[in-house]
């Protein structure tokens, strides 16, 4: 009997072990897979000669032209407007919609008030229709107010990306929840109102899902095609990246930019890593805190 116990007792952990084992293999090889594409949008962006398609997979020569081409040929398009615009408006709509999706999370988590629930399902309803469904109505009011030529066209972009940000605010609401409500009421006997609440229990305790949201909204206007081009029509010179780079694949343009292509996939990586790697120990602080608590 005593042996039966003690080979169980050997194996169990044994088990253990070659599970961790084939399960860190698979997760290795899923990333090998996933990494496979990155990997190559970065040696293309290297290649040293030109056209769309390659016989290999790596380039059979190196060069830094495609990089340079994309900041100094300003003859078809102008990379680097580009860029500053996307990145003007990524900034100012990321603030924007952080404070939305996080005023509007907190609200419907904490408080208590009539139609509470309705606006919560209407919000819900909203949400499962794609932002493209109301885009021309969304060009023509922009239209209305003058605001699809000049500089006024980033404005526009902002409101757009920013301006509907509140709906968004499932996620953040969930993580709010978590936080107990004790820590509100004690909060409040000591004084604080539903701005000291939010601002010194709710935020230093929520930062994970504060940095997820100032990720995902910083990342909008980099990814997004539909509604830029439909906003910017023909005024390149306020084009954002997703506009630009769509039509360098173009076919009066892909043969001369398609390396130049790559180039742009990884340069406007760049500012989106250095957010992130910027906000992740606030993340791993905000998890270990609430850990804690």
């Amino acid at each position: 009997m005593s042996n039966k116990i003690t080979t169980r007792k050997n194996t169990k952990p044994l088990g253990k072990r070659i599970g961790i084992v084939l399960a860190h293999v698979l997760l290795a090889a899923l990333a090998f897979i996933w990494l496979i594409p990155i990997f190559w949008v970065i040696m293309t962006s290297f290649r040293g000669t030109q056209g769309s398609y390659s016989s290999t997979f790596f380039p059979t020569s190196y060069s830094l032209k495609n990089y340079i081409k994309l900041f100094t040929d300003f003859s078809v398009f102008n990379f680097p407007q580009m860029l500053l615009n996307t990145l003007l408006v990524a900034a100012v709509s990321c603030l924007i919609s952080t404070f939305f999706v996080v005023s509007v999370a907190y609200t419907l988590s904490r408080l208590r008030f009539p139609a509470r629930k309705p606006l919560m399902n209407v919000a819900m309803i909203i949400k499962l229709f794609p932002g493209f469904m109301s885009m021309i109505a969304v060009y023509y009011i922009i239209k209305m107010l003058g605001w699809t030529e000049g500089p006024m066209l980033r404005v526009a972009m902002i409101c757009v990306y920013a301006g509907g940000a509140g709906v968004d605010y499932h996620i953040a609401k969930g993580f709010f929840d978590t936080v107990p409500t004790a820590l509100d009421e004690a909060a409040r006997i000591d004084g604080a109102t539903n701005w000291g609440v939010l601002t010194r229990i709710i935020m230093p305790l929520s930062k994970p899902i504060i940095v997820y949201t100032l990720l995902t909204s910083f990342a909008g206007p980099f990814k997004d095609f539909m509604l830029a081009k439909v906003l910017c029509g023909p005024n390149k010179d306020y084009y954002t990246v997703a506009v630009g780079m769509y039509q360098m694949l173009e076919r009066e343009y892909i043969d001369q930019w398609f390396c130049a292509f790559a180039a742009a996939a990884v340069v406007i990586s760049i500012p989106i890593a250095t957010l992130f790697m910027a906000t992740q120990k606030y993340y791993a602080e905000g998890v270990s805190g609430a850990v804690k608590g």
